[in-house]
């Protein structure tokens, strides 16, 4: 009885481990004829049944038989049979995979195994209590095949987190390129143009990989083997996870390669050597980054994977996705991450294809999330409606110490139609918004600073509201079913369809805006300053604040737009003051609400046409 629940229960854990996409291999001793009275044929085929095994370790046999594979045989298809050591040519054809004990130790690297029977499974046995296993896994991934651990001895070297990491990263790439590792027309010791280092190819018809191993203990880093360039198909380094490009060189052209250095005194040892792997693949994914907005489309596939890193068993920042397009904002995917942004297209558990994009170190990523508003039922009062249209959307600002949305080059944009606030949002409005809300912040530094006790001064209420923080905004469009404009909208707003450079033309014109005058003036001022749409008062009297903020991982900061009647000339270090031209920009840092309250900022607000 006991023995019947073992057979089930390693029968149980063989199944559960297979539905998880390992195989169950048996142990089997054709050579042990004492210790046993039943015959081993029908013996090894009973536990093959037993355990439901995917094949058997043919110990210290390099070769198989007609009898043992028919054993097997008798019970499922599909058994393998896994030899030991080096198996020589003649037992090959019975043999599908096996394992190489310590060996391929003189350069060059070549498994003659592979080199003779391409789909031959070989895999190259590490012994762990020997110490290091560097060398060993490199050596197998070069060959393209996979690593065995032998943890029967015991003992444990220092470096096994270090290695074991190091072999995650190329059997991960081995089961990812399956196919490629059994091209029956793979290319060993491709000519390099450095010694040292040694190429295989692994060709198929529309992807190829090739296999680098290096001994130069100083690294590599340079054109090394020839190849033919192709405009469908790019060169990526799937060890480094970059994108590379054909070097033309005499005539010819060459991939680059780029191997890590390692301390010379490991050569000679289980610690020596280093790799790259490079494939040319189909150009199927489209991707572009732009202010943490990560835009893809790949049509092809089953799976897209994105990773805030690199790719590996222990990175679990990765988001899966159908194949598609897609809009990522990688803040809030992947928190406040700068790196590499690894995007991968795989079909059938294989790469089809990989891109590669940069976002680079206090880059600013777009935050805010907007809801629509309420949709009205007739035109709102004192809004303006713009229709929808396509212009060129282009904004900048010299100061880059921190660094601003990368918005330099012009980019056609369609927008749809949405009512703009005529005007900025005045003091008289805003007093209507806190008698009718009660409205008083949290923080109440520098809240309507320039309110006597808490009372509009008369002579100001057409004047813009100021002394306002982003919240106190938000509040009060919060309060009149409306939000606050995109950058876009407000520049679309304000230059029109003609991308006029400001709102009256492409002239500067000092009669039609508030010319740095040193104090606010009423909004409706200067009528003949209104933009192609009709909006009025977009340059020169205050700042405007959108609602777009962006987190660069250090500082949060909000855009504004349009220039102020305040402008210091004593220092190009001051905010540039004065009217600013529809396509300038300029950063509010969020430090907190009554230090972001000033005398020359204040906002305009936006209404969605439909919810």
């Amino acid at each position: 009885m006991k023995r019947y629940l073992i057979k089930e229960k390693i029968k149980s854990f063989s199944q559960q481990w297979k539905r998880e996409g390992t195989r169950f291999f048996i142990c089997y001793n054709p050579w042990d004829e004492s210790t046993r009275s039943e015959n081993p044929y029908s013996g090894m085929a009973g536990l093959i049944e037993a355990t439901d095994a995917d094949g058997v370790v043919l110990d210290c046999h390099g070769a198989s038989s007609y009898e043992l594979q028919k054993a097997a045989d008798s019970v499922k298809a599909g058994v393998v049979m896994y030899s030991e050591g080096m198996a020589v040519v003649a037992d090959m054809p019975g043999i599908v995979s096996g394992r190489v004990h310590d060996a391929i130790y003189m350069p060059p690297p070549l498994n003659l195994n592979k080199l003779i029977k391409p789909d031959f499974a070989i895999f190259r046995v590490c012994q762990i209590h020997d110490g290091r296993i560097r060398r060993e896994a490199s050596v197998a991934f070069f060959n393209g095949y996979g690593t065995e651990l032998n943890t029967f001895a015991p003992g444990q070297f220092d470096n096994m987190e270090e290695d074991l990491v190091y072999l995650g990263m190329t059997t991960r790439l081995l089961r990812e390129n399956t196919s490629n590792f059994l091209s029956m027309d793979w290319t060993p010791l491709l000519p390099a143009l450095t010694d040292s280092i040694w190429v295989n190819k692994w060709p198929l018809a529309d992807k190829t990989v090739y296999t680098l191993f290096s001994l130069i203990p100083e690294g590599f880093k340079g054109p090394l083997f020839e190849d033919v360039p192709s405009e469908r198909h790019h060169p990526v380094s799937l060890w480094h996870h970059e994108e590379l490009d054909w070097i033309e060189k005499d005539g010819k052209h060459y991939l680059p390669a780029t191997t890590s250095s390692f301390n010379s005194f490991e050569l000679d040892t289980r610690a020596e050597g280093n790799i790259d792997c490079i494939a040319v693949l189909p150009e199927i994914i489209r991707a572009s980054l732009s202010n943490g907005i990560l835009s893809i489309e790949a049509l092809k596939g089953e799976e897209l994977r994105l990773w805030a890193g690199i790719p590996s068993y222990q990175n679990e920042k990765v988001k899966i996705l159908p194949p598609g397009n897609h809009t990522i904002n990688i803040l809030e995917v992947f928190g406040n991450y700068e790196g590499k942004i690894v995007i991968q297209l795989f079909e059938n558990d294989e790469l089809m294809d990989e891109k590669i994009v940069m976002l680079e170190p206090g880059s600013p990523r777009l935050e805010t999330r907007r809801d629509k508003t309420p949709a009205p039922h007739k035109k709102p009062e004192g809004m303006v409606l713009i229709p929808p249209g396509t212009f060129s959307f282009q904004a900048e600002n010299t100061d880059q110490f921190i660094p601003y949305p990368d918005t330099k080059e012009p980019v056609s944009i369609t927008v749809s139609s949405y009512y703009i606030d005529r005007y900025p949002v005045t003091n008289s409005q805003f007093a209507d918004f806190i008698m009718a809300t009660g409205y008083l912040p949290d923080d109440t530094v520098n809240f309507l600073k320039h309110w006597t006790n808490g009372k509009m001064p008369a002579a100001l209420e057409d004047h813009p509201v100021v002394y306002i923080s982003l919240e106190d905004a938000r509040a009060y469009a919060v309060w009149a079913g409306k939000r606050l404009p995109t950058e876009i909208e407000w520049q679309y707003a304000a230059q029109g369809p003609g991308n006029f450079l400001w709102p009256w033309g492409n002239e500067f014109d000092s009669t039609k805006c508030n010319n740095a005058s040193g104090q606010t003036t009423a909004v409706d001022s200067f009528p003949n300053g209104k933009s192609p749409f009709g909006v009025m008062d977009m340059t020169g009297n205050v700042w405007q604040l959108t609602d777009d903020v962006y987190n660069n991982g250090t500082y949060y900061f909000v855009i504004m737009k349009g220039g102020s009647f305040y402008k210091p000339t004593s220092s190009w270090w001051y905010v540039k003051g004065g009217p600013q031209p529809n396509n300038w920009h300029q950063q509010l840092l969020l430090v907190s609400p009554s230090f972001d309250r000033n005398a020359t900022v204040g906002f305009r607000c936006v209404k969605d046409i439909s919810e």
